[in-house]
């Protein structure tokens, strides 16, 4: 049983999460594991840094002249904020596109005083307010600037999808035909390969270098020095992804994917970590990022102290006190296999 964190009510264990994990460098060497690396996992929002490639490789991100932190954006899961909708309309409005092209639907957002605003002065909720609106921005300012059909930009056959499709399967070095596609929470296809090949991904644009193409290089390294000097744009307000690339100053870019994923890429020793909870869950995937950190030596000497509050969590109830905690239980497993090419 992958076991990673138990939930406690008191000091008794009430219920547990399974999980895996897997380290991998930028040679697509599996170095470390948990459960099954080669878990066959849909990424989610983890994807979006890669998803965000061809806005640059296409010359969109220069023809519009969009900022590095539009660029971080483009790979968020954000907040709602107002940062964070003005931006995505700039996006739109650079490509002389309104709002309503927008396909990734609405939602309330995480912060909650832009929609009590909302409330307060009687509008409805739109797409810009979604999560994804900087992931769609960008996907229609590049359709636009390609000379695309607009309307079905989200759909998996239009030469925006397949331009991302083609990305993905080469920085995860997975045979694009071997690429099973699912439907986002946003509408846009989601791409599903093991676990492992994920971590490979991040770990070439941890370490860049080992890109072949010159364009897909410089692209990558775009998107994540966008992503590490914008992290405010990629999540919000007391999220973990702002945080954690925040206390690590440089050092580390990564992106939470729904149902309990997370990928992220350590630019000083070029791997590339992928965990993934069983149940889906979001209460124990922060705990356990931070744990596999630990375990790799990566900012026990200050960073992971900035991001205790994600290390073993604790469980409060509804008055505010705690009465229990989260706990991980696992410990990585040394590798050393080839994923191959």
């Amino acid at each position: 049983m992958n076991l990673v964190a138990n939930v406690y009510r008191g000091e008794a264990v009430e219920s547990t999460h399974l999980g895996h994990v897997a380290v991998v460098d930028a040679n697509g060497n599996l170095l470390y594991s948990y459960g099954d690396p080669l878990r066959q996992t849909f990424a989610r929002s983890s994807m979006k840094p890669l998803q965000a490639i061809p806005v640059i490789e296409t010359g969109t991100a220069d023809h519009y002249g969009l900022e590095p932190a539009d660029l971080s954006l483009c790979c968020a899961s954000h907040s709602g904020e107002p940062r964070h909708r003005s931006r995505a309309m700039k996006m739109l409005d650079c490509a002389g596109q309104p709002e309503e092209v927008l396909q990734c639907g609405t939602h309330v957002p995480r912060d909650e005083e832009s929609y009590k605003e909302l409330i307060r002065a009687g509008k409805p909720l739109t797409p810009i307010y979604s999560n994804c609106s900087g992931k769609h921005s960008g996907m229609i300012a590049t359709a636009v600037h390609m000379g695309e059909e607009v309307a079905t930009y989200h759909l998996p056959e239009h030469p925006v999808q397949q331009r991302i499709l083609d990305v993905v399967s080469d920085l995860t070095s997975y045979p694009k035909e071997e690429i099973a596609l699912g439907t986002d929470g946003c509408g846009v296809p989601v791409h599903r390969l093991p676990l492992a090949h994920y971590a490979w991904a991040y770990a070439k644009m941890a370490k860049p270098e080992v890109i072949s193409n010159h364009e897909r290089r410089q692209a990558v390294i775009r998107i994540t020095d966008a992503m590490i000097a914008h992290p405010e744009m990629v999540g919000g307000n007391n999220r973990y992804c702002t945080d954690l690339m925040t206390a690590f100053a440089g050092r580390i870019f990564g992106k939470a994917g729904a149902e309990s994923v997370y990928c992220l890429g350590d630019r000083q020793t070029g791997i590339g970590v992928a965990v993934k909870i069983e149940d889906g869950g979001p209460r124990a995937i922060y705990a356990a990022v931070n744990e596999v950190l630990r375990q790799l030596g990566i900012g026990t000497d200050g960073p992971l102290e900035k991001l205790a509050e994600y290390t073993n969590p604790p469980v409060k109830n509804m008055s505010g006190h705690v009465v229990g905690r989260i706990e991980t239980t696992f410990t990585l497993q040394s590798a050393n296999t080839s994923l191959g090419v």
